[in-house]
Parts: C-alpha cells; structure tokens; sequence
C-alpha cells in the first residue's frame, strides 16, 4: 500500500470531492441497511402473529432502547389498524419502504457523482506529472527505454492507478459501513443466531484471499508486455519505409502478434482468477445462507425464541452482507493490480534527474564574451568519447568541429546545451561554468539546428512559433525568409497555416531543415549550434540550406558540427578531432597548408 499511499498526494487537491463521497456513502450504508429492517412491519401486518401491546409504550432509557423500539413499532402497527384500517397501514408502510430505498439509491448516486470528479482529477494530474517528469528527464534516460513503455505508463499504468481509487474508498467507507451497519442490526435482532454467522464467515475470507495472491505479479507482467508491444508498433510506424522496402512485414507481424500472445497469455491468468473472486465469495455467501436457513428455521419453528417476521428480515440483513463482502473482493483485486501499476508510475515519477538548476542557480540572460571548454572528459558508458579536451570560442566567432564518426563532435554539442553533463572539466560561458547557470536562461541564450529535422504534426506557423511563441506573423515570414524556405511557403495552399503532417513527411528534406533554421531565426539567440545541418541533403537542397546558414550565423557565434568539409570552409577556426581530442586547429587555408589530417579528409571526400 505504500505506492498507493504516494499516489494519494494526488487526491489532496480534490480532498472536498472525497468528503462528499464518503458522506453520501455512510448514507447509502444506513438507507440501505435500515430498508431492510423496514420489512419487519410490513410482515407483522401481512402475518401477524406477535401479542401487540394495547398501550404505548414508556421509555425506560438507554439499556433497554432494544426492547422500547420494538414494543413501540408493534403498538404503531396495532392503532394503526384500529384508527385508519389495515389496507392504510400496509401504504404507509409501503411508501415508507419506497422512501427508503429511494434516499438509497440517491445517496449512491450522489456518491458516485462525488468520487469521478476526484478519480478524473487524480487522472488528469497524474498524467501531467507524468509528461512533465518525461519532458525533464536527460535523453540518457531513454538510450535505455522503449518509448512504448513509457507512453503504456502514461497511458494504461495511470487508468489503472485511477481505477484502484474507487475500489479503495468503497474498501475503506461504502462496504465495511454497510457491513458494520448490517451486524449491529443482526446483533439487535438475534445475538445467538448472529454468533452462529460469524464462525463461517472467517472461513470464507481465509478462502477469498487466496485466490489473489499472484495476482500483482501477473498484473506487472501484463503491463511490461504491453510497453513492449506499443514499443514495436512505434518503432514499426517510425520505419515504415524501412519495414516495406526490405519486405520486412511478416518479420515484424510475428514479433508484434509474440508480444501480443505473451499478453493474451498473461492477461487470460490474470483476469480469469480476477473472476473467480466474485462467483467464489458469493457461493461461500449462499453456503452461510444456507446454513442460517436452517440455525434460523430451528429456532422459529422448534425453540420458538425468534419471531418469523423478525427471522425474513435477518435473512435480508444477512444477504446484504453478501453484495458488500464481494465488492470489497473485487476491490481488494482492483488495488493489487493498481500497486502493481503504481510501482511503474511512482519509478518514472521518482527518477532522479541528474541534471538539475542549483538551488543559487545564476540567471544569465546575455553573451558577451566567449565560450570556453576547459579540459573537460567524458564517457557514455566505459570508454572515453572526449579526453581532456579545451576549446574557446569568441564572441562573434564561427568555429567548426570536424572528424570521422565517432570522434566526439556531437558530443560537445551535447555537452553546451546541458543533454549531458562533464564528467571531469569544465564548460563556461563569460567565466561562469554552465553548472551554475539556470538551464532555462543557459538554452534560452542558444540555438539548436540538427541533423535529423525534428518537426511536428502541426502548421508551419505553430512549429516555427516554438522558437519564440509571442511572434507576428510579419516576424515568421521574415525569418523564413532569411532561413531560403519562403519561397516555398508561400506557394502551399494555407501558408505558414499548412499543415506539413508527422514529423513534416508532408515536406522534402531540404524543406524540413529550412524549417528548422528559420526556428532557429526566429528564437533570435546569441549563440548558435549546427549539429550536422546538412549531412543528410541532397546537393542541390545543401546549396540552399547553406545559403541559409550563412544568413543565419552573420554576427552570431556558432559552432558548427560538419561531416562535409565543404559547408565549414568559411569557418574562422575549424578544428579537427579524433577519438576524442583535437589533432589539428586553424583556418581553412593554414590547415591545408599542414598537409595533416584535415587536408586528408578534404582529398578523402573531393575523391568522392
């Protein structure tokens, strides 16, 4: 119950919605037990049978109430009939027991009302807690998750912890009221007879609980299997060119439709024993009526110590108890498989972000002098990817990153916008170490232009906004076309309101990244980073991206990740790396001239 516990945070800001409902339920559990003691006069003025008094009764105080309220209905029943006639009497108590049975059924409605405002508020802040935590989370965390077992957490993981609410409040307030409301009467009614019960109904508990004990694995087990599952239809819509063009289809249908059997399997166990708990508690339920029937008949009808009108209405008590003692069964199993997704919510919720804003963190909100890398390393798992590696980068200067792959030029993208922190070293920017620095104002003062075009399915307005969400529409149009993509806009039937589908597939390459430079424009930052802006493009679509970049980075500091050398000749300093360390430094001309590495690569890729 822990984790349900710290899923009750939750519930705080809709505690007045919990009140209600368990008003309305001590209500239900009255109504509905008296209603069924209301049976008794009905079946005194049906049968008769008990010596009435003539009188009405006194009240001799509290130790005898039990004894006072049934002398005093019996007199009611008897002037009843002498003053107004039976057939009245029998409405009266007709109406009497329709009322009863109405505040019932009102009182579970209002109950019910109460509770969906707090389950679907619960619902909705969870889930919101739930996208916020993904959102902040480094990208580390993912090199190590399937996203569809993330998104069954939002999704799934979180119905179920809603779920478990309602079972719980019925556990703790609706169900045992009624059961303890029931007993008490039970006990007014007949104490040897209710005695007699109760050595059963332990027995039938014992037997209940035994039917769910796996069930909280096999609930952990259904849910794993669905992350996997949506993780292979993600990754199947994602690569759909790849999974059609290499006749990849009946490869990836058998290992949706394994993951899919896995679950049918696991849920089939689940569900099954899940369903067994109400047919079980309610024949074990039927067992002690049965048994009630005949304690109960023997003293009706051979000791003559219980009234036969009182002996029907212990059986409707006792019955009442059935309905209740079953829900909190099926409630019981409810919350196990909600623990068991509350396990998966809290471990996403709880995970701990390496990557946080010191409680003194400095909000810097320009550049005014340069970007220095200190002797900084760093590792994704064992090996080094960069090794003691220094870099300054001056105000207004385009420094470009170059080597083969895997040579840690990437990284150091990575490593200025705070995806990652160093291990060891130092970044700063004007003197004062990233670390310090508030991210929020740390990435408000940069630009981000990858290799992949990471767009939404959204208008061209709305995804070029994220830059800068308060921008004119004049303000769009212009960075687009400082960023060589308004020549196409405009040319597309809604403009910057076309809508370019997902991921922009609407659009070609060139296209999409003209797109993002023009993000990148609008935001307006001080300091730029290209990660591989053109790596993926065809020739003729490089040419304009490159034109874009060039009016992108005109008195701005970039630094520029390339794979081909010719899009960074301009560059002011290019350096070029290997296994993590620079080997060369300098000018497009100077490096040349070395006759190293860099002019080696630059014969590498004209050869090709």
């Amino acid at each position: 119950m822990d984790n349900i516990k710290k899923i009750f945070k939750f519930a705080l800001p809709y505690k007045r919605y919990a009140f209600l409902n368990i008003f309305f339920n001590i209500l239900y559990a009255f109504f509905g037990t008296i209603s069924f003691i209301s049976l008794i006069p009905m079946l005194k003025v049906l049968f008769g049978g008990e010596q009435v008094p003539t009188e009405k009764p006194v009240y001799r105080g509290l130790f005898e109430i039990k004894e006072y309220g049934e002398e005093y209905l019996n007199y009611f029943i008897y002037s009843s009939q002498i003053e107004h006639g039976v057939q009245y009497t029998l409405i009266a108590i007709v109406g009497t027991i329709i009322l009863l049975f109405f505040l019932k059924n009102i009182s579970n409605y209002m109950a019910m009302y109460f509770i969906t405002f707090l389950r679907n508020g619960v619902l909705k802040d969870v889930r919101d807690a739930m996208y916020k935590k993904v959102v902040e989370l480094p990208l580390a965390y993912y090199s190590e998750k399937r996203k569809g077992d993330v998104i069954a957490r939002i999704a799934s993981d979180v119905g179920e912890v809603q779920n478990s609410f309602l079972s719980i409040l019925e556990l703790i307030v609706r169900e045992p009221l009624t059961i303890i409301f029931t007993i008490a009467l039970m006990f007014m009614i007949s104490v040897k007879l209710t005695l007699f019960v109760f050595v059963f109904i332990p027995i039938s508990g014992f037997i209940i609980s035994l039917i769910g004990k796996s069930l909280k694995r096999q609930s952990t087990q259904a849910q794993i299997e669905q992350g996997i599952f949506l993780s292979i239809l993600d990754e199947t819509l994602s690569g759909l060119k790849i999974v059609k063009g290499y006749n990849a289809e009946k490869l990836f249908s058998k290992r949706f439709s394994d993951s899919t059997l896995r679950f049918f399997n696991v849920s089939n166990k689940m569900f099954n024993r899940q369903n067994l708990a109400s047919p079980a508690s309610e024949f074990l339920g039927i067992m002690v009526i049965a048994i009630l029937l005949w304690f109960g008949g023997y003293m009706v009808l051979v000791e003559r110590t219980l009234d036969g009108a009182k002996f029907i209405a212990y059986m409707g008590l006792a019955y009442n108890i059935l309905v209740p003692a079953k829900n909190i069964s099926k409630a019981s199993y409810a919350i196990k498989r909600g623990n068991a997704a509350a396990d998966r919510v809290l471990e996403v919720l709880e995970e701990t972000n390496p990557i946080q804003n010191k409680p003194d963190a400095i909000k810097k909100e320009s550049f005014e002098n340069s970007i220095s890398i200190e002797n900084i390393s760093f590792k994704y798992e064992e090996e080094n990817v960069l090794s003691n590696f220094s870099l300054e980068v001056k105000k207004g200067e385009s420094v470009a990153l170059v080597g083969q792959s895997g040579s840690g030029k990437s990284t150091i993208a990575n490593l200025l916008t705070r995806f990652y922190d160093v291990q060891n070293g130092t970044i700063k920017i004007d003197g004062t170490p990233i670390k310090d620095m508030n991210i929020h104002c740390l990435r408000g003062l940069m630009g981000l232009v990858t290799q992949d075009s990471i767009l939404f399915n959204d208008t061209i307005k709305n995804n070029i906004l994220i830059g800068k969400p308060d921008a004119t529409d004049d303000q769009i149009i212009e960075a687009l076309k400082i960023a060589n993509a308004y020549e196409f806009v405009k040319d597309l039937p809604n403009g910057i309101h076309t809508n370019i589908g997902d991921s922009g597939n609407k659009l070609s390459g060139g296209q999409k990244q003209r797109l993002s430079i023009a993000r990148a424009v609008l935001k307006n930052p001080p300091i730029m980073i290209l990660d591989e802006a053109t790596s993926a493009l065809d020739t003729e679509s490089e040419k304009l991206v490159q034109v874009a970049l060039e009016n992108m980075m005109k008195n701005r500091t970039s630094v520029v990740i390339a794979h081909r050398l010719s899009t960074i000749q301009k560059a002011d300093k290019i350096v070029v790396m290997q296994k993590g360390k620079i080997v060369e430094q300098g000018t497009h001309d100077e490096l040349i001239a070395l006759n190293g590495t860099y002019n080696n690569l630059v014969n590498l890729q004209s050869l090709d």
